[in-house]
């Protein structure tokens, strides 16, 4: 299975970039009416359509939701890659839905999705509601779990760029995590299939994007709904899309996300599931805090008539303006950035800082200054 060339063969080409609203997704999801069951199960809290599409007459059932958290659309792209290959009348499409049922809910979150925040309309965080079930989308989501009876839970989320494979340098491209059932955190048999099923999307993701896969925290939360339907006896996975060097927009991790679904189902349909033990899932390396967008060291500032030398960082701030994505640079950070890894880094050796207000960096301004050797950089980039 040349996994490159099917998400070549299979990406949809309609939708691209970070924001992904109901708009742009819901001519696909009714051309999928054609190949397998499409429903509108409710309706958000702004009276936004929440589709459901079921799909395969296999005994093994998955159930996949996106875009719980409305700003987070990598794992939603992904999700229409893969609906193509099944549109595709292969060999392999008719392999996946004679093993599978698939039960998707593509855009959990339209209102959040439009608005381009985490939370729904109501300042929800969806993915904290899982006990309380205080919004209309949190209920949905319980209500098709419960119908549907799944084998599998796929909860897919995007992650910041902030996250790194632990301290090695590298961006957490994709992190996973079976979910705790328990605040021990034990391991118990469902878990432990969920376990498995990463150490072989890991093994698959490392001819690929070798050292870029995380293993997300697995604290427990019951308020989380990938920590409840685990603890409800469900095997359950965690998707994080992450950072791949450069792709702000998310379309060279989207192919991973593809991949990584297509890995499972290929582990599953082969029943490669063994129960061998945990230690391939431990090798993974844990998802850290270790990234900032920008770094600037050795910068010279002059602050109280001391001159002095230090280092800031910078960090995007994606912001909804008249429908479009601006990616804006903040400063977040000023001194020794211990730990702190960037995916933009500039050296100034010593050359002095300035700005149009005050002379040295302040936290929560736009990173746009200038450096005595006639560098000057607009939105923490260096300006050409």
């Amino acid at each position: 299975m040349n996994l490159e060339q099917l998400f070549t063969e299979n990406k949809e080409q309609s939708i691209n970039g970070r924001y992904l609203t109901l708009d742009e997704v819901e001519p696909l999801l009714k051309q999928l009416s054609e190949i397998g069951e499409l429903s509108i199960i409710g309706k958000s809290v702004l009276e936004e359509s929440i589709y459901k599409f079921q799909i395969g007459t296999g005994k093994i059932k998955i159930f996949l939701w996106s875009q719980m958290h409305g700003n987070e659309s990598t794992t939603t792209k992904g999700l229409f890659d893969f609906f193509n290959l099944l549109k595709s009348d292969s060999d392999l499409a008719k392999q996946l839905l004679a093993n599978f049922t698939f039960c998707v809910l593509p855009m959990l979150n339209p209102d959040g999705a439009r608005l381009y925040t985490r939370e729904n309309a109501n300042k929800v965080d969806l993915n904290r509601d899982s006990q309380d079930l205080t919004q209309p989308e949190s209920q949905l989501l319980r209500e098709t779990f419960e119908l549907f009876k799944p084998d599998y839970c796929y909860n897919l989320h995007d992650q910041r760029t902030i996250f790194g494979v632990d301290m090695t340098g590298v961006p957490a491209t994709m992190s996973f995590l079976a979910p705790s059932y328990n605040e021990e955190r034990e391991v118990n048999y469902s878990r432990l299939k969920a376990i498995e099923l990463i150490a072989g999307i890991n093994a698959v993701l490392q001819e690929f994007i070798p050292g870029q896969v995380g293993r997300f925290d697995d604290s427990f939360n019951i308020n989380c709904i990938g920590d409840t339907f685990q603890h409800l006896g469900v095997s359950t996975l965690l998707f994080e899309a992450g950072h791949f060097q450069g792709d702000y927009q998310r379309e060279i991790t989207r192919k991973f996300v593809f991949m990584s679904l297509l890995a499972s189902f290929k582990i599953l349909s082969e029943n490669d599931v063994d129960l061998k033990g945990i230690e391939d899932y431990l090798i993974i390396p844990q998802n850290k805090q270790s990234f900032y967008d920008f770094i600037y060291k050795n910068i010279k500032i002059n602050y109280d008539g001391i001159e002095k030398i230090t280092n800031f960082a910078a960090q995007y701030k994606e912001e909804l303006v008249n429908g479009v994505i601006v990616f804006n640079a903040y400063i977040v950070e000023i001194g020794e950035l211990e730990n702190r890894f960037g995916h933009f880094v500039y050296d100034a050796k010593g050359a002095k800082y300035s700005d149009e207000e005050v002379n040295f960096p302040q936290l929560n301004k736009k990173a746009s200054f200038c450096l005595e050797n006639n560098i000057k950089f607009v939105n923490g980039l260096i300006k050409k």
